[in-house]
C-alpha cells in the first residue's frame, strides 16, 4: 500500500502532464517522465521553447480547471504491445523508450483522465476533485536520462497535498532549504565553489578546506586509538588490478580510463570500453574505490593468526562516472575522498569487529548530533560468491545489530556484489534522510586476491574483509554538515573562530596582539583593520558567522582585556583575554 503523499504527486503528476498537452497542442509535446520524488512530482518534456513564467500560469489555472471539473482518473494494466502501438501513434517517442522490456512483463500499467493516456504505475486518486491542494514550483532544463549528450528537456517541478496547511507548511520548509543550500553558501562562506571547467570536481577555498581537514583529523585520532593503520594507494592503477578485483565487470560503466605507455599517457582513438590502448599501451583506471590497492597492502607479507585483525584505513580519492544531470553540488560529484577502511579479520573476529565498528559510528555522529537510522541490505542480484557464504555473512551482521538492540530494517537485495552491509542514514536539522556510513562484509576479494594468514596450527586460511567507512564521502558529509548547520558550524570546525575588532587604528597593534595570543593557543584567528565603521565590521563579522566577535579599544588594551560580542552580535560580555583563550579551549577540546 503507498502513502497518501505518493498518492497525491503522482496523481497531480498526471494532470500536470494533461494540461501541458493541452498547452501546447498534444502534436508537439513529448513527455519525457513523469515522477514521484521524496519532495513532490516532476514532469518531463520535450517542447519547442523553454517555458516561461505565463505558460506556467496557465498551465496551473488548467490543472485547477481539471479539479473543479472532478473528471476520473483510472488506471488500467494493458497489453504492452497495445500500449507501444498507442503511444507510436501519439508521438510519444521517449515513453517508449521507458517501456519495460517485452521478455520481462506482459502488461504495463497506464492512466488515463479524460482523453489523456500516459504511463503510469502505481495508486491513484478515484478523481481529480480530492487533490486538495498543489503548487507547481520550478522549471528548468534537464537532460534526457540525465546524459548532456542526450536531448534537452523542459522539466516542470511540483508538490501535492491533502490540505492547504500541509502546502504552506512544505512550502515554508523548501524556503529554509533553500537558505540552507550547501550551493549557496559555499560560495558565500569562502568554502568551496564549483568551476564549468571542471564539472563534479569540487573546488575547496581555505575555509572549506579547514573544515575537511578538522573532520578528517577527527577520524583519525579516533581510528589510531582503535588500532588502525593510516596507507596510501595511487589514484590510479592497471586494468589487470580491476578485472581480479571484480570491479572491472561490475563498476567499469562508472570508472575514468587513461591508455599509458612506456609510463607517459598516449593518444587513441576513442575506445569501446574493452580493449587496451594502441601502440603496445597498457589501459590504466583512475580508483573508483580503494579497496583492491589495501588487499595488495595486505598481500606484501604473510600473518600469522596472531597479526589479525589487520585494520587498514585511507583518506582516498576516488573518481565515478556521474552523468551531468545527475551532478548536484557536494552530494553528487565526480571525484570525492572517501574514508574507506579495510579490516582483515579471522572469521571468528567477525562479530566483535563489526561491534567495535558500529560503536565507532555512533561516537562519531554523536558529535554531531545526528539520529541514526539503520538498514541490512541482502543480496543482490549481480554478485558473486556462494550461496552458503552470504547466509554466513547476513547473519553475521544481523547478530550483531540483534546483540546491540539496534532496530534495522532489511533492505532486500541492495548489497554490495560482494557482500551484504549495514547502511547507516542521518536525519538533519531538517529531518531529511542521509545514507552515510556502512558496513560491508566481504568473503569473495580475498578469494580473488588469494589473501591467507596461518592458523594456529600452521595452515593456511583465508581472511575475512569487513569494508567500512564512516563520513562515506567526506565532500558529501561537509555538504550535509553545511546545510545541517545553516553554515553557522560549531567552534572546533568554524574556518575563522575568533575575528578581532579593533575600533580605532590606534588599537590595531593589541588586536594584533590579541590574535597572537589566541594563534598561540591553536585557535584560528584574525584581525578586520579596515578603514571602516565598527557597524559594518560587526555586522560583516556576523554574516560571515564567526563564532567569537572580539572588540578592543583603549579599555581593553590597558587592562588586556576583550569585548566579546555572541555570533549573532546582540550580547557583548567583557572579560580577561586568558579567560576567552580558556573558553574557546575548552570548546575546542569537547568539540562543541
Amino acid at each position: 500500500m503507498q502513502s497518501l503523499s505518493d498518492v497525491l504527486q503522482r496523481s497531480t503528476a498526471i494532470l500536470l502532464a494533461h494540461a501541458v498537452h493541452l498547452h501546447f497542442s498534444p502534436e508537439i509535446v513529448r513527455t519525457g517522465d513523469i515522477s514521484v520524488t521524496g519532495d513532490g512530482f516532476y514532469c518531463d518534456f520535450d517542447l519547442p521553447r523553454p517555458i516561461r513564467p505565463d505558460d506556467l500560469e496557465k498551465i496551473d489555472n488548467q490543472m485547477r480547471r481539471f479539479i473543479q471539473d472532478d473528471l476520473p482518473l483510472q488506471a488500467a494494466q494493458v497489453d504492452g504491445q497495445q500500449v507501444e502501438e498507442m503511444l507510436v501513434a501519439l508521438g510519444e517517442t521517449l515513453l517508449c523508450e521507458r517501456l519495460p522490456s517485452k521478455q520481462s512483463v506482459d502488461v504495463v500499467d497506464v492512466c488515463s483522465h479524460g482523453p489523456f493516456v500516459t504511463l503510469s504505475e502505481g495508486d491513484h486518486v478515484e478523481s481529480a476533485g480530492q487533490i486538495a491542494a498543489f503548487r507547481l514550483l520550478t522549471t528548468g532544463a534537464v537532460y534526457w536520462k540525465g546524459d548532456a549528450k542526450s536531448l534537452s528537456l523542459q522539466r516542470i517541478h511540483g508538490f501535492a497535498s491533502a490540505s492547504v496547511d500541509d502546502l504552506n507548511g512544505h512550502l515554508a520548509y523548501l524556503e529554509e532549504s533553500k537558505r540552507r543550500d550547501h550551493r549557496k553558501l559555499g560560495p558565500e562562506l569562502d568554502l568551496f565553489l564549483f568551476l564549468d571547467e571542471a564539472p563534479g570536481m569540487p573546488v575547496y577555498l581555505p575555509g572549506g578546506l579547514i573544515i575537511r581537514t578538522q573532520l578528517e583529523q577527527f577520524e583519525r585520532d579516533l581510528q589510531r586509538a582503535a588500532g588502525y593503520q593510516e596507507v596510501r594507494t595511487p589514484l590510479m592503477m592497471n586494468r589487470r588490478l580491476w578485472e581480479e578485483s571484480g570491479h572491472w565487470e561490475h563498476y567499469r560503466d562508472n570508472m575514468y580510463f587513461i591508455d599509458v605507455e612506456d609510463g607517459a599517457p598516449v593518444a587513441t582513438e576513442e575506445s569501446d570500453g574493452v580493449g587496451g590502448g594502441g601502440g603496445g599501451g597498457a589501459r590504466y583506471a583512475l580508483k573508483p574505490m580503494n579497496c583492491p590497492g589495501h588487499m595488495l597492502i595486505y598481500k606484501r607479507r604473510p600473518h600469522s593468526w596472531r597479526d589479525l585483525p589487520v585494520r587498514l584505513s585511507e583518506h582516498g580519492q576516488v573518481h565515478r562516472h556521474e552523468l551531468s544531470g545527475a551532478l548536484h553540488g557536494l552530494l553528487r560529484v565526480r571525484t570525492f575522498t572517501q574514508d574507506d577502511a579495510h579490516l582483515f579479520v579471522r572469521p571468528d573476529q567477525i562479530e566483535s569487529e563489526i561491534n567495535s565498528v558500529i560503536r565507532l559510528i555512533d561516537q562519531v555522529y554523536k558529535v554531531f548530533g545526528f539520529t541514526v537510522e539503520v538498514e541490512l541490505s541482502t543480496r543482490p542480484a549481480d554478485s558473486m560468491g556462494s550461496d552458503a557464504e552470504w547466509t554466513q555473512a547476513e547473519t553475521s551482521l544481523a547478530n550483531v545489530l540483534k546483540a546491540l538492540d539496534l532496530a534495522y530494517r532489511i533492505n532486500p537485495g541492495d548489497g554490495a556484489f560482494y557482500g551484504p552491509k549495514i547502511d547507516f542514514h542521518i536525519r538533519d536539522a531538517l529531518g531529511r534522510r542521509w545514507q552515510c556510513a556502512t558496513i560491508q562484509l566481504d568473503f569473495q576479494m580475498p578469494e580473488k586476491f588469494d589473501l591467507e594468514y596461518i592458523g594456529e596450527n600452521n595452515e593456511r586460511l583465508r581472511p575475512v574483509v569487513i569494508h567500512r567507512a564512516i563520513f562515506g564521502s567526506v565532500d558529501r558529509f561537509l555538504g550535509i554538515l553545511t546545510e545541517h548547520y545553516a553554515g553557522v558550524f560549531p567552534l572546533w570546525l568554524a574556518p575563522e573562530q575568533v575575528r578581532v575588532l579593533p575600533v580605532a587604528s590606534a588599537f590595531v597593534s593589541y588586536a594584533k596582539a590579541v590574535v597572537a595570543a589566541l594563534t598561540t593557543h591553536g585557535l584560528r584567528a584574525s584581525v578586520d583593520a579596515r578603514d571602516e565603521k565598527l557597524g559594518y565590521k560587526i555586522r560583516d563579522a556576523s554574516v560571515h558567522k564567526v563564532p567569537y566577535v572580539v572588540v578592543v579599544g583603549a579599555a581593553e588594551a590597558a587592562n588586556w582585556t576583550v569585548s566579546v560580542r555572541s555570533r549573532a552580535g546582540r550580547l557583548q560580555e567583557n572579560m580577561p583575554l586568558h579567560d576567552l583563550i580558556a573558553r574557546a579551549e575548552a570548546q575546542v577540546a569537547s568539540r562543541l
